[in-house]
């Protein structure tokens, strides 16, 4: 399973769906004003009621790999993201870590009507503030009770901890310890929050820069996985197509710059869930312009629409149509010139934070944003000057690759 967001095993999503239908539906709890303002929303609007109540007929109608359709229409959907406002996700080493809410979309995501209502411009405009609650939520020190050594289920105990550490290490408690900015004799060793947790700092000499000095050296943006590398990209694609190509008027909101990147190099790659989190510049150089784009949530591309773990399938898809964040950075290097960062949301991971600011100067390494809620995907884009030699470890890009740690060498100017 792709950055480890839902689990491949599906017995185990319909035991962790049922547990939570059965929790909202015994709390009783009145529903967050959000929420209501959504239901209200979805009754009022004929055309959202039509493709809501048709999605979740569809879902039953098909059934899922296991053949338990379980969220039965959207009332249920409802109250489970009632309960899910004011919860946590604890660690979970089956693969349901950060994203409950992408588990109760997940079949619905995928059918006809799901992926019309998903695209909906007025709908994503009601799933924002929703998140944002739950990041509010998220954000406070109520969230941090997940924060704890439980061997199992703990955010700090033994099996997350592991999980977190490289494969095989020793003493996976010293190795986070040695690498994250924490204080293991605290209350939840210093974190406030879960979000505080996710997007936690490393120390100082914890991810070393490779070549600092050296301009032809681009290094890895994000803790991530080799997903999609793609020459000679247009300016427009059939993006939703299968293959997913790219098409950059789209991914970059039809920014005055799509055509300096026309023919140009696109590499994508996607943060596990158990990743550092924060972006770093890949370059030294300047930042030229910054901007969010809003966009959608939980839509995937019909193409993908089987993808049992939506929308991980359609990770080239969403660059053109989810919520966003575009970094263009004039290179000191001219071979490179001008490139762009673009931080792309999934599901829940809906906040894209910009921490730099126009007119900026980086140093390779230096911090430029952070994913909040967990993790996402991320593409840097060149232009067709920019002739570039990357080195991947080896690994073809692909749902099966491993991370780069941050920092590291990915490419160098030819």
């Amino acid at each position: 399973m792709v950055g480890h967001w839902l689990p491949s095993d599906h017995s185990f999503r319909e035991k962790w769906l049922a547990t939570q239908i059965h929790r909202a539906e015994s709390e009783k709890k009145k529903f967050h004003p959000v929420i209501t303002k959504f239901q209200e929303f979805i009754e009022g609007d004929p055309a959202v009621f039509m493709l809501f109540k048709e999605m979740f007929q569809e879902v039953h109608h098909h059934k899922n790999p296991c053949g338990k359709p379980q969220v039965k229409d959207y009332h249920q959907m409802l109250r489970l993201l009632n309960h899910i406002m004011t919860h946590a996700p604890p660690f979970d080493d089956t693969g349901l870590v950060g994203f409950p809410i992408n588990a109760i979309f997940d079949w619905s995501m995928g059918t006809t009507g799901g992926h019309a209502a998903f695209l909906m411009d007025k709908v994503n405009a009601q799933l924002k503030p929703i998140l944002d609650e739950w990041g509010v939520f998220l954000a406070s020190k109520d969230s941090a009770s997940v924060l704890n050594e439980d061997p199992k289920t703990g955010w700090l105990g033994a099996a997350a901890l592991e999980a977190m550490g490289p494969d095989g290490h020793p003493d996976p408690r010293q190795y986070f310890i040695d690498t994250f900015v924490c204080e293991p004799d605290k209350p939840h060793w210093g974190f406030q929050s879960w979000d505080d947790f996710f997007t936690r700092e490393l120390r100082p000499k914890a991810r070393p820069v490779a070549a600092p000095d050296d301009d032809t050296v681009i290094v890895s943006a994000c803790e991530s996985a080799p997903y999609a590398f793609q020459e000679n990209v247009q300016r427009r694609a059939q993006f939703w197509i299968k293959g997913q190509p790219y098409s950059l008027e789209h991914m970059l909101a039809k920014d005055e710059y799509v055509d300096l990147f026309v023919g140009g190099t696109v590499y994508q790659a996607f943060l596990n869930a158990k990743s550092y989190h924060q972006w770093h510049s890949p370059v030294n150089g300047t930042i030229i312009k910054t901007y969010n784009v809003p966009g959608t949530y939980y839509s995937e591309s019909l193409a993908n629409r089987h993808d049992p773990e939506g929308p991980n399938d359609s990770q080239g898809y969403i660059t053109s149509v989810a919520a966003r964040a575009v970094i263009f950075i004039e290179a000191d290097n001219p071979a490179i010139g001008l490139m762009c960062f673009l931080a792309v949301g999934m599901a829940e991971v809906s906040t894209n934070e910009i921490t730099v600011y126009e007119g900026q100067h980086v140093k390779k390494g230096d911090k430029i944003g952070t994913f909040h809620f967990g993790g996402s995907t991320h593409c840097l884009i060149f232009r067709p000057e920019t002739m570039l030699e990357f080195d991947l470890r080896g690994q073809t890009p692909g749902l099966d690759a491993t991370n780069i740690l941050i920092k590291e060498k990915i490419a160098a100017v030819l």
